[in-house]
């Protein structure tokens, strides 16, 4: 019996951006968007182009260059909304405006300040509104989750009646309990009498843990659409993790009588690269795409892997592209090696000046690490693309001393606004030296909310990436610094994120969503 489609929708450049640091620049969403067009996925929700004219550039980019799945731009029930998100999308091979409001009680009442009737006429009108200007128009009823059942299935009637192909109904607050939830979709599709001529989807919040149960319970109800993060990414808890959903239908198709598109050969190199872009590292124990995910210590464990590899994987490490993507470079490799290399992992340049300035880098990384690999290339492309963003500060060079008993003392010259300084300091230990040095010059005025620490890939010649996190007057950023020399990494880092806090191609305001 053939098994119906699942579409996945991605929206790790639009909810996945809204965690607090998480901000994207245009180029950096590109290559997410080309990552996810490779990886499969059906439609690719590209941003909120009415939230920012650099959120508008990127969705405009991004629905100029994909070609293999929808581009969707997120908008509220309001003309202007909508116009813009059209705009975005004028160039796209499909299209999506996906447009939403608010329908629980408490969102009506203290959000929106609107009465039932005045939702449902909004709510109709925007659909309207959209179909103007595309066929595919999704709508979303915010808080689906804590809708009254007789207002949701009203509301979803008159939306179909309008004109929208999808309804979403999203679990918003991550109130959601798996078996009351899938049952909710369940009795709508059953109670809506054009349910039919629309594919129900959902978009669920982690806030306790259920984002992925609640979605599979949905696609047990009827929901052919299910939307979705590489690595669960969003704001507070985040979302339904991707890589969750899509291997728990493919290892479990004894039970879902569903399938996907998705080519999950792709699902680590992509999820190392969002992670490497935004900033927010994979757990360990992270679930298909964390680095223990496949990872045996236990003897009996070991013992039973050895002799029949089911005994304890129910998934192949190489299905989702882990011990698939080594990279056979070094000092010795040429530019057109290295080129070829990046053009595989669909990272591109815009100009030769790009190029270059990575293929030294390259070069100066191969003379300290004797194997180069893809999460290598990854961040130090990263780094170059980067310095796009104006650098009004740069470290030049550095000397910190450590001596048990003695405090780490570091000094650095630091380039700021074209002038380079000497900048000494005494710190608890020698990234907090490294840290209050340069404050000295940027003078900040910002929380450090973050600094971690992450091998980027194994042995003692690994690159540590760090990732620094700045809170300043409620504006909260993630800056990234990588290098074998892990005190370098943390300077880089710091900097990094005091230089994406002067820039406005950042500025990414948390905007209301679904």
């Amino acid at each position: 019996m053939a098994k119906d489609r699942l579409i996945i929708f991605d929206t790790t450049l639009r909810d996945g951006e809204q965690s607090p640091g998480a901000a994207m620049t245009r180029e950096e969403k590109l290559r997410i968007a080309k990552s996810l067009e490779k990886l499969g996925v059906d439609v690719i929700e590209a941003g909120f182009a009415t939230s920012s004219p650099g959120d508008f550039a990127a969705v405009k980019s991004i629905a100029e260059s994909i070609k293999d799945a929808s581009v969707c731009s997120l908008a509220r029930t309001t003309h202007s909304d909508i116009e813009r998100a059209a705009e975005a999308l004028e160039n796209a091979v499909a299209p999506r405006i996906h447009t939403f409001i608010a329908t629980s009680p408490i969102h009506m009442e203290y959000k929106l300040q609107m009465t039932p009737d005045e939702v449902f006429e909004q709510a109709v009108g925007a659909v309207k509104i959209a179909r103007n200007f595309v066929d595919d128009v999704e709508f979303s009823l915010e808080d689906g989750s804590r809708t009254e059942f007789d207002f949701m299935c009203r509301v979803i009637e008159a939306a179909i009646a309008a004109g929208a192909r999808t309804i979403n109904i999203p679990d918003t607050v991550g109130y959601g309990e798996p078996g009351e939830y899938g049952a909710m979709i369940g009795r709508v599709i059953e109670n809506v009498p054009n349910a039919d001529k629309a594919v129900f989807s959902v978009h669920c919040h982690n806030d306790l843990g259920l984002a992925v149960a609640n979605s599979l319970s949905a696609v047990m109800a009827g929901a052919r659409q299910v939307e979705c993060t590489i690595n669960g990414l969003g704001e507070r808890a985040g979302n339904a993790s991707l890589e969750e959903i899509v291997m728990a239908i493919r290892t479990r198709k004894d039970i879902f009588p569903v399938e996907t598109r998705i080519n999950t050969e792709q699902i680590v190199p992509v999820s190392r690269l969002v992670s490497t872009i935004t900033g927010f590292p994979v757990q360990p124990n992270k679930a298909v795409v964390g680095a223990n995910a496949f990872a045996h210590e236990s003897g009996i464990h070991q013992d039973g892997v050895l002799k029949y590899r089911e005994t304890y994987e129910i998934m192949k490490a190489q299905d989702v592209g882990w011990n698939t993507n080594r990279l056979v470079l070094g000092k010795l490799s040429g530019r057109a090696a290295f080129a070829a290399r990046l053009e595989e992992l669909g990272i591109p340049f815009e100009t030769k000046a790009e190029m270059n300035e990575a293929f030294m880098r390259f070069k100066e990384l191969a003379d300290k690490k004797r194997e180069i690999y893809d999460e290598d290339l990854q961040a130090l492309v990263s780094e170059v693309q980067m310095g796009d963003t104006d650098e009004h500060f740069r470290l030049i060079s550095m000397d910190v001393a450590t001596k048990t008993g003695r405090a780490p003392h570091a000094a650095l010259v630091i380039r700021s606004h074209g002038n380079d300084h000497e900048v000494e300091a005494d710190g608890d230990g020698p990234v907090d030296a490294v840290f209050k040095a340069i404050e000295k010059i940027a003078q900040s005025n910002t929380d450090l909310k973050l600094y971690s620490v992450n091998a980027i890939t194994t042995g003692t010649d690994s690159q540590g990436e760090v990732t620094v996190r700045l809170d300043r007057e409620g504006r909260i950023v993630n800056g990234q610094g990588a290098d074998t020399d892990i005190l370098v990494a943390s300077a880089k880092a710091y900097l990094n994120a005091l230089n994406i806090l002067e820039s406005p191609d950042r500025l990414h305001p948390q905007r209301d969503g679904v």
